[in-house]
């Protein structure tokens, strides 16, 4: 019986092996995981933050250009020492003294001397904004004696002197001028508020 089904035993294991080899082992695949990423949750203050960032520390008010145009117009206009008016003529700080009291409603102090003593801010030369009153010590005497406002771009506008044509522009970057300058005060900065407003309104 043995001897019988002896020639099966070889087949039968032929079939097994086959069997087993016909069932490959498949690498497992991973399935692709998708990772979220962080949601950045913005708070209301943080919405707000920009506008600080991009807040201007002086904003240039409109009495800066009425003060401006109005001393442009009226170029020409002749020096004379102790003159406040356009029909007298202006001396340095008779001009600015004239142009802050029609445009902004100020009454300045008559003289450079005074003038610069004036309790308004201090702007240094790389932050100077039209409508600054700008010193100079043009006599070599170590004091102020002279005043202009700063138009921009390095430019001043002042009653120069009789000899140079009175009210006049003229260049920070000028070897004379340059050569001469003290400092410069924001007297805007002083300006009433009713002035403000009414030029704001004026300007709208």
């Amino acid at each position: 019986m043995l001897k019988r089904f002896a020639p099966l035993v070889p087949l039968a294991l032929v079939g097994l092996l086959t069997a087993c080899a016909g069932q490959v082992t498949r690498p497992q695949t991973t399935a692709a995981v998708h990772v979220p990423q962080p949601v950045e949750y913005v708070t209301e203050e943080e919405e707000q933050l920009p506008d600080f960032i991009e807040a201007k520390p002086y904003e240039l008010p409109p009495l800066a250009d009425n003060i401006l145009a109005h001393g442009l117009s009226l170029v020409g206009t002749r020096y004379r020492m102790g003159g406040t008016s356009v029909n007298t003529g202006f001396d340095c700080s008779g001009f600015v003294g004239f142009l802050y009291k029609e445009e902004a409603g100020m009454k300045l102090p008559r003289s450079t001397r005074e003038l610069i003593n004036l309790d308004a801010p201090l702007v240094s030369r790389s932050e100077l904004e039209p409508g600054d009153v700008i010193f100079f010590n043009n006599r070599g005497r170590g004091r102020v004696s002279h005043a202009g406002i700063y138009l921009g771009d390095d430019q001043f506008i002042h009653s120069s002197s009789s000899r140079s044509g009175g009210v006049r522009v003229d260049s920070l970057d000028d070897s004379y001028w340059n050569r001469s300058y003290m400092e410069a005060k924001r007297v805007l900065a002083l300006a009433p508020e009713q002035s403000v407003q009414a030029s704001n309104d004026q300007n709208r």
